[in-house]
């Protein structure tokens, strides 16, 4: 049924920039909450970014804030995460995350996101 596919992944340089996109098919609605969430290795998965079903709320991890930026392009169902300033400790796989249908409300708790991508890596390196 429903699929989300990430794309943007790749190796930078510390400082750089990556944009991520998040494409979601299956589903005729996109009044739903949509959120990044990446796992380093040997690390526990934790929320990165999420967005509200209006877009009108984003929520960001501390340690992303005023670095990475939420997106989101309804009519195509895809959502976007520009990140600058990039870090070593920046380095994990990219997850894209959506609630159920009519789940507007963005959260940082990733059961509550009922489908997931398959990931894509980011590689930060000095």
């Amino acid at each position: 049924q429903v699929q989300l596919v990430e794309f943007g992944g790749g190796f930078v340089q510390a400082g750089g920039s990556l944009r991520l996109s998040c494409e979601v098919s299956g589903r005729s609605n996109s009044n739903f909450a949509m959120a990044w969430f990446r796992q380093a290795p040997g690390k526990e998965r934790e929320f990165v970014g999420g967005i509200s079903g209006r877009s009108d709320r984003t929520m960001y991890a501390d340690s992303v804030k005023g670095r990475f930026t939420l997106s989101r392009d309804g009519a195509e169902n895809t959502m976007y995460l520009q990140m600058n300033s990039l870090k070593p400790e920046d380095t994990a796989v990219y997850y894209c995350a959506a609630r159920g249908d009519r789940s507007v409300a963005v959260t940082t708790t990733q059961i509550s996101y009922a489908h997931w991508g398959q990931g894509t890596q980011v590689t930060v390196s000095l």
